[in-house]
């Protein structure tokens, strides 16, 4: 191969670069020496070997290839632009032929170019913060040297395996990584600040690294990691990508591993995908490759270290003081209660909600795939599904503790969601004794809710004509509380619907409130009104009979909030 160095002057320099590692710097000890500014002593490793090149930057982000900074190792393609301080370096696998000179008879002066077009904006721009992405960067350079160090200096898993208090060991760590950053703090650009790469680095080696600041922050209600380098959140409904990296692919594979290896559960290759909780409560997703093809994704929905209560929903707007009257007279009155919505409407916290009116003196089951309900009860029994272990056995499923609850004397099973062959037990304890129980399932509309059960119930494997399911679904579900967030990110109840019967091959159902969008004001959020649509639930004489009274205007359509 041939090494072409453009020098500052633009003069340029051929060399022959048979295979082997090289050392390019300033001082005079380097193989490839490149006096000037901007080139550090010890600048960059190049490694040539069978036809490939490799380079390893060994400055704080201060070495460009084709414009863009690197950071560690990375391939070094022919015809490719390295600038090493005010130096450009090219590989090439033959010498350019000379440009023959031609004498123009007469110099016409070349006519203007027109001006460049400008470029076309993407169709979507999901962000609101504007990252400075040579700045994250020299981050990732100046943060991957300091984390090279302390694995040479720390052997964390040793010490981990070793059985070293988590204390003493969070010490160590912070007391190194304390002293790698102070002795290259002379160095750092002006931009980065010793004391926030301290906490960085300090997080990725023993925490959950880049997010462990976006979880203590209140506003933000779920965090997404899109590989090492793209970290979004959703804070008031709306996503956004955040200026925060981690290391690498391996650090974000380390920070999963370290969520889901206390609860007995892992991942890998064979296993590449997993649902978990964190130690508050917050729901966890991983998926890493193979199936995930831009590196380890994570996705953190967060627990609220604070229940919202009903009062929140009225204060927030998600319904009426009316509507939650009159869903308290349902809960308390033992109707079976399915809440609905798309991902993300906030069916869960509905749930929550909806489970606060249980009364204390009842035994109540929960039943979920990660624990994430909040009763406030005395008389609670909290059971979690179990994944199958490295063999493929031992699993416990959704479906095996829905019918293990009926043997545990339940006055309510309340089921996080179904979304599979349990919807048929479910179905059936709701129709023999188990009234009151109440579930999750994901729909667009309550319409859609009677044909997503009969889906789920068919996936039980027991082959029911659709009649037969559909007269089980009618006489279970009392009513659909459907919820939907709305596209200024607030959530809305927008339908509460009863399921009364059937008519031939149809379910009748009629909506007792309903949710009027209106439209958007000047700020983008949604303008909109509550409304009851006149019906009268038809169980209403069963919810006198069990002794819970109902103002009659709150059906009254002139009643709007």
């Amino acid at each position: 191969m041939y090494l072409e160095i453009r020098k500052p002057d633009d003069s340029v320099k051929m060399s022959e670069l048979p295979a082997g590692l090289y050392s390019v710097g300033s001082e005079s000890e380097n193989q490839i020496m490149l006096p000037g500014a901007g080139v550090s002593g010890r600048h960059l490793i190049l490694n040539l070997r069978g036809g490939a090149c490799w380079i390893e930057d060994l400055t704080f982000g201060e070495t460009l290839l084709e414009g863009a900074v690197i950071h560690g190792r990375c391939e070094l393609l022919e015809g490719q632009r390295l600038k090493v301080g005010s130096y450009t370096l090219r590989l090439l696998s033959e010498l350019p032929k000379p440009v023959p000179v031609r004498v123009e008879p007469e110099k016409v002066p070349a006519a203007p170019l027109p001006p460049p077009t400008p470029p076309v904006p993407p169709l979507r721009v999901p962000l609101r913060v504007e990252r400075d992405e040579r700045l994250v960067a020299r981050r990732q350079a100046v943060k991957q040297q300091i984390h090279k160090e302390l694995l040479e200096r720390m052997d964390i898993k040793r010490l981990t395996a070793s059985h070293v208090e988590e204390g003493e060991l969070h010490r160590r760590v912070l007391t190194t990584v304390e002293g790698i950053v102070k002795e290259v703090a002379p160095r750092l650009p002006p931009e980065i600040s010793p004391q926030a790469l301290v906490k960085e680095v300090y997080d990725e080696a023993v925490g959950l690294g880049a997010i462990e600041d976006l979880l203590a922050d209140p506003d933000i209600t779920e965090i997404m990691v899109n590989g090492a380098l793209r970290v979004y959140v959703e804070r008031k409904g709306r996503i956004e990508l955040t200026d925060r990296t981690f290391l690498d692919d391996k650090t974000v594979l380390s920070v999963i591993e370290r969520i889901v290896s206390p609860l007995g559960r892992r991942i890998d290759e064979s296993q590449p995908y997993v649902d978990a909780r964190l130690k508050d409560g917050s729901r966890v997703n991983a998926v890493i490759h193979p199936l995930s093809l831009i590196g380890p994704c994570l996705t953190i929905r967060k627990f609220s270290k604070i229940p919202l209560t009903s009062d929140d929903f009225i204060r927030m707007g998600t319904w009426t003081e009316g509507m939650r009257d009159f869903l308290k007279a349902c809960v308390e009155a033992r109707k079976n209660i399915i809440v609905s919505g798309g991902t993300g409407s906030g069916k869960t916290t509905l749930l929550n909600v909806l489970s606060s009116f249980l009364p204390d003196n009842e035994r109540i089951i929960t039943i979920e795939d990660a624990a994430e309900l909040q009763l406030k009860q005395d008389h609670v029994i909290s059971l979690e599904s179990r994944p199958p272990n490295i063999e493929g056995k031992g699993a416990v499923t959704i479906r095996d503790l829905v019918r293990n609850s009926l043997r545990m004397r339940p006055d309510r099973i309340v089921v996080g969601e179904c979304r599979g062959g349990e919807a048929l037990d479910m179905l059936q304890a709701m129709n023999t004794g188990h009234d009151g129980s109440l579930t999750t399932v994901h729909a667009n509309t309550p319409r859609d809710v009677i044909s997503r059960m009969e889906t789920l119930v068919l996936m039980s494997g027991m082959d029911l004509p659709i009649r037969a399911i559909r007269e089980q679904i009618t006489a279970a579900v009392d009513l659909i509380i459907h919820e939907a967030r709305l596209s200024d990110g607030s959530r809305r109840v927008v339908n509460v619907t009863e399921v009364v019967g059937s008519e031939g091959e149809r379910t009748t159902m009629q909506d007792i409130f309903v949710f009027e969008q209106k439209g958007l004001n000047a700020e983008g959020k949604v303008i909109g009104r509550f409304t009851p649509t006149g019906a009268i639930p038809t169980f209403l004489d069963d919810l006198r009979a069990r002794g819970v009274s109902i103002d009659l205007s709150l059906f009254d359509p002139k009643r709007q909030g």
